[in-house]
C-alpha cells in the first residue's frame, strides 16, 4: 500500500512541477545562459530537468560521453540542445488505453507533438522518435524508452483505424486534454471527426511512417510479440486497403471520369483541380497517389516518388513482423511484399527521366502520362533521402545523378547565400534553405569536404539560439521560421552519432 501512496505522491508532485514550467514556445523564443562564448556564441536551449517531458538516462549518458568526443564547443552545444529535443519537450502525454479488453495486457499510449503545434503528426512523431533508435533496447518498464515507442505505435494504430486518410491528430480522450474542433473551410471526403483529427491531408508518407516506426522498434528490441497484442495487424490491413484504393485510374474502362476515394477542396489555396481530384493520373501502374507532400503542401502530380520509395521499403521491412504474428491463413504478409515490389517496378518504369546535364534522374512527382516535376523538397521523405530510407544504396548511379541535381542551382528550390545554402521548399518563400536538408546531405555523403561545409552552414544558421530552425533566409541571419521544431533537431543528433561511427575525425575538428 505504501508503494501505491508513493507513486500517487510522485505523480501529483510531477504534475505540480510541470504546471509551474514555462510554456516551451515562450522559453524557446529567448536565449539562455550559459552561452558558449565562442565564435557563434550559442545559447543553451534545454529546459531544466524537472520541466523535461521524458527522462531517459541513456540519452543523458550519451550526451555526457559526446562532450569528450566533439572538440568544437559550438558543435557540441548544437548537439546537446538538438538531439534530446523530442524527449525534452514533445512527449505531451503518456498513459494507457481505456479500451483494453478485460484480461488483456494494458495498451500503452504516447502522444508526441511536433513542437510548437500541439498535435501528433504520424510522420513527424515517427521521425522524432527515430532519433533514439540507436539507444533502444527491449524493456517492459513503463518508464523506458521502449515504452514511449510502444505507446506511439499503439496510438498511431488507433488513429489509422479511425481515419486512415488523415495525417495529424488531437490528444486521445484518455489524456483529459481539452480538444478544440479543427473544422475550417476545407471540404474533405471521406468525412472525419473534427474533435479527434487535427489535419486530414492524405500523405502516403504518413502511413509509411507508421510502418517504419514499427520496424525501428522491432529491429532494435526483437520484441515481435508486442505487435500481436493489440491493433497493429488490423491497422496494417487498413493501410493496405487505403493504399490500394489510391492506385485507381482517373478514368473507368468506358471513359467516364471517376473520383478518387479521397478528395480535398481548400478554398484558400492548394485545392487540386478537376472537382478536387487533381489532374488525370494513369492508374494501376504500381504507384500510389498522394494528395500532399511531407511538407503538407499539395502535390502537383500525385505520384509522389519519395513517398512511394519510403512506402515500398517500409512495406517490405514490416512484412517480416507480419510473418511472425499473422495467422496461417492470412494474406497480409504476401500482400505487403507484392505491393512493395510493384511500387519498385512502377518507379523504375515511370519515374526515371533523362537530364542533359546530370544523366538519368528520379523525378519528384509524376502522373503516369509522362508529365514530371523535377525538383526536391527538404522534408523527409525526399529524393535526397533515398539511401537514408534504405530504398537505394548511396552508390546507386541514378541516385547520384539525382543528388547532384538536387544540391545545385538546377533544382528550382535550391537556395544559396552567405548564411546557408541548401534545399528550400515551396512551403516557405524562395531563397530560404531548410537545415533538415543540410543534415540529410551529411547523412548521404562520403565526402569530408561536403560534410564539413554543411556542418558550418548549420552552425552559422541558428541565429545564436543553438537549435535548428525549419527554414533560414540564405542572406539574412535573423530571418527564419520555427524556433521549436524537434524533428529537424533530432535528425541532426542522428547525423552526429552517425559521424562518430563512420567519420570520427570530423568531430575532432574546430569550427571557429
Amino acid at each position: 500500500m505504501w508503494l501505491l501512496h508513493l507513486l500517487a505522491w510522485l505523480s501529483i508532485s510531477t504534475a505540480a512541477v510541470h504546471a509551474q514550467c514555462p510554456i516551451y514556445t515562450n522559453y524557446a523564443s529567448s536565449k539562455h545562459e550559459p552561452y558558449t562564448n565562442t565564435r557563434w556564441n550559442l545559447s543553451y536551449a534545454r529546459p531544466i530537468p524537472p520541466c523535461r517531458t521524458f527522462a531517459a538516462p541513456e540519452v543523458e549518458h550519451t550526451i555526457s560521453r559526446l562532450r569528450k568526443v566533439i572538440v568544437d564547443p559550438d558543435l557540441f552545444r548544437l548537439f546537446e540542445n538538438a538531439w534530446p529535443s523530442t524527449l525534452d519537450t514533445t512527449i505531451a502525454w503518456r498513459g494507457v488505453s481505456n479500451r483494453t479488453a478485460p484480461g488483456a495486457d494494458e495498451e500503452e499510449l504516447s502522444f508526441v507533438i511536433t513542437g510548437d503545434i500541439e498535435a501528433m503528426w504520424l510522420r513527424d512523431s515517427a521521425n522524432q522518435l527515430q532519433a533514439y533508435v540507436s539507444l533502444l533496447r527491449a524493456n517492459d518498464s513503463r518508464e523506458s524508452l521502449a515504452s514511449v515507442f510502444r505507446g506511439a505505435i499503439n496510438l498511431q494504430a488507433r488513429y489509422l483505424l479511425g481515419d486512415p486518410f488523415c495525417n495529424a491528430f488531437q490528444a486521445p480522450e484518455e489524456s483529459g486534454t481539452i480538444r478544440k474542433s479543427s473544422m475550417n473551410s476545407d471540404v474533405i471526403q471521406p468525412s472525419f471527426d473534427y474533435m479527434q483529427v487535427f489535419s486530414c491531408q492524405w500523405e502516403l508518407d504518413s502511413v509509411a511512417s507508421f510502418l517504419q516506426l514499427s520496424v525501428d522498434y522491432a529491429t532494435a528490441t526483437g520484441d515481435y510479440a508486442f505487435f500481436g497484442k493489440h491493433n497493429w495487424t488490423n491497422a496494417v490491413a487498413k493501410v493496405l486497403h487505403t493504399a490500394q484504393s489510391m492506385m485507381v485510374d482517373s478514368y473507368k474502362e468506358d471513359g467516364s471520369w471517376q473520383h478518387t476515394p479521397y478528395t480535398y477542396c481548400a478554398p484558400y489555396g492548394g485545392t487540386p483541380i478537376n472537382d478536387c481530384n487533381g489532374s488525370p493520373h494513369r492508374g494501376n501502374i504500381g504507384l500510389i497517389r498522394s494528395f500532399h507532400r511531407p511538407s503538407d503542401d499539395a502535390c502537383t502530380y500525385q505520384y509522389l516518388i519519395p513517398s512511394n520509395m519510403m512506402f515500398s521499403h517500409a512495406l517490405n521491412a514490416s512484412s517480416f513482423i507480419m510473418s511472425r504474428i499473422a495467422p496461417a491463413d492470412s494474406n497480409l504478409t504476401s500482400w505487403m511484399q507484392t505491393m512493395s515490389s510493384g511500387i519498385r517496378s512502377g518507379i523504375s518504369k515511370h519515374a526515371i527521366f533523362p537530364s542533359a546535364k546530370h544523366g538519368p534522374i528520379f523525378a519528384y512527382e509524376i502522373d503516369g502520362y509522362g508529365s514530371a516535376n523535377i525538383m526536391d523538397d527538404p522534408n523527409i521523405p525526399s529524393l535526397l533521402s533515398a539511401p537514408f530510407l534504405a530504398y537505394v544504396p548511396k552508390s546507386d548511379k541514378i541516385y547520384q545523378n539525382t543528388r547532384r541535381m538536387i544540391l545545385s542551382r538546377d533544382n528550382p528550390y535550391y537556395a544559396w547565400g552567405p548564411v546557408i545554402s541548401g534545399v528550400g521548399s515551396p512551403h516557405t518563400l524562395p531563397g530560404r534553405a531548410w537545415p533538415m536538408a543540410n543534415v540529410m546531405a551529411i547523412l548521404t555523403s562520403e565526402d569530408d569536404e561536403e560534410i564539413v561545409r554543411n556542418l558550418r552552414w548549420l552552425l552559422q544558421s541558428t541565429d545564436g539560439y543553438g537549435v535548428l530552425h525549419e527554414s533560414v533566409h540564405a542572406h539574412l541571419e535573423g530571418v527564419w521560421s520555427r524556433q521549436w521544431f524537434s524533428w529537424a533537431n533530432g535528425i541532426f543528433g542522428q547525423a552526429i552519432l552517425d559521424l562518430e561511427k563512420r567519420k570520427p575525425h570530423i568531430l575532432k575538428m574546430g569550427f571557429q
